[in-house]
């Protein structure tokens, strides 16, 4: 059985399977890359708790960066956030985000309940 959760026209905010969360990509309000990775995590850490998940229950995280300059900065964020023992598989990369102002999203992927 599949459960979408927050379903709108365009896509689902979270998107359920077999035991396994599926975040959309999530953004974060700021103006540096610190700010916005804060922000991003609040977000998602929100999303995971809705769909039954928890960051210790991270499978993998999909990271994208408007400017790979920037990745040290976003690293000290999520370094001091990412559950010890509970990192989950993850990618960076740097990409054209969808507005100018945006620095990172990420895209999660959990176990839930």
């Amino acid at each position: 059985m599949i459960e979408r959760i927050d379903t709108a026209t365009r896509m689902s905010k979270i998107v359920k399977h077999n035991g396994v969360a599926y975040l959309c990509g999530q953004v974060g309000d700021g103006d540096t890359v610190a700010e916005q990775t804060r922000d991003c995590i609040s977000r998602i850490e929100t999303l995971l708790d809705k769909a039954g998940s928890s960051p210790e229950k991270m499978l993998q995280v999909v990271i994208w960066l408007s400017d790979m300059a920037d990745f040290a900065e976003m690293n000290a964020v999520w370094d001091a956030w990412v559950p010890a023992g509970h990192a989950p598989a993850r990618a960076c990369g740097e990409a054209k985000l969808a507005r100018e102002t945006l620095k990172v999203e990420m895209i999660v992927t959990a176990a839930c309940d």
